[in-house]
């Protein structure tokens, strides 16, 4: 196993080469990388067998048409970012707390947007991290609303792990609460990622009415009072109905 992880490893390093060098011939690949001859070798042929390097009639090598279908992939994904921003800065301005939105990364959720509030004391949440789907409001809507089985293939596979003080680690609460979840379009979650913070999340539907994002309102717990709460609730599943509209969902179709 060891050796197959080296070998992945490799791979990646020779394909990063390609972020640099748009062409490469085999000699090339071997100066600049400074790897041996007979591995540079074995792992061209793979790397080409599965369409992720192409060879020309000089024997130049360039990255497949394969990372160009993963491309269109991940643009597809990251689209939402510049639908939802107008709506995050809006929703940043009348609440005055952080807006972040985020989207499924296999059994974690990854911030992909965020807007911070105007307020000295602020949470830490930056692009690109990830949290597990069970822990936090932002990630924990993802997981309410994904279809039955997958829903269930994950609560049999994950391992409840306290992060914070709030974090749901018994099995019948979580799947309590993604009930909650779907049934009121939005969840709260507290102390769950970090200790003293509120999140309030709601869902985002693209037109196959598939969950694809989750957008939350987040900040010291201080900030969140009894008779704000329902505010900020409203407020978040209206902007999420926006962004949902605005992706082709209509709640009105069966």
């Amino acid at each position: 196993m060891q050796n197959k992880n080296k070998t992945v490893i490799k791979s990646m390093d020779l394909l990063n080469l390609f972020l640099t060098y748009p062409k490469l011939s085999f000699n090339e690949m071997i100066k600049v990388s400074g790897m041996p001859k007979t591995s540079v070798h074995r792992m061209l042929g793979s790397l080409e067998d599965m369409g992720f390097l192409d060879k020309d009639e000089d024997g130049k090598y360039s990255l497949g048409l394969l990372f160009l279908q993963y491309g269109q992939l991940v643009a597809d994904r990251l689209d939402i970012r510049q639908i939802a921003l107008p709506y995050m800065k809006s929703l940043r301005d009348e609440m005055g707390e952080a807006v972040n939105l985020t989207i499924r990364d296999q059994h974690e959720a990854m911030y992909v947007e965020k807007v911070d509030t105007t307020q000295p004391v602020r949470l830490y949440t930056a692009i690109g991290r990830k949290s597990p789907l069970y822990a936090g409001a932002c990630s924990r809507v993802l997981l309410a609303f994904l279809p039955e089985d997958e829903l269930e293939q994950y609560l049999q596979d994950v391992e409840l792990r306290a992060i914070g003080s709030g974090t749901i680690t018994d099995q019948e609460k979580l799947r309590k609460v993604l009930k909650e979840t779907k049934r009121n379009g939005y969840t709260i979650s507290n102390s769950e990622l970090e200790d003293y913070t509120t999140s309030i999340a709601a869902p985002i539907f693209n037109h196959k009415r598939e969950v694809v994002a989750g957008i939350s309102v987040a900040g010291p717990n201080v900030r969140f009072q009894a008779e704000t709460i329902p505010v900020i609730i409203d407020k978040v599943k209206e902007v999420a109905e926006h962004i949902s509209a605005k992706l082709g969902y209509d709640d009105k179709k069966e």
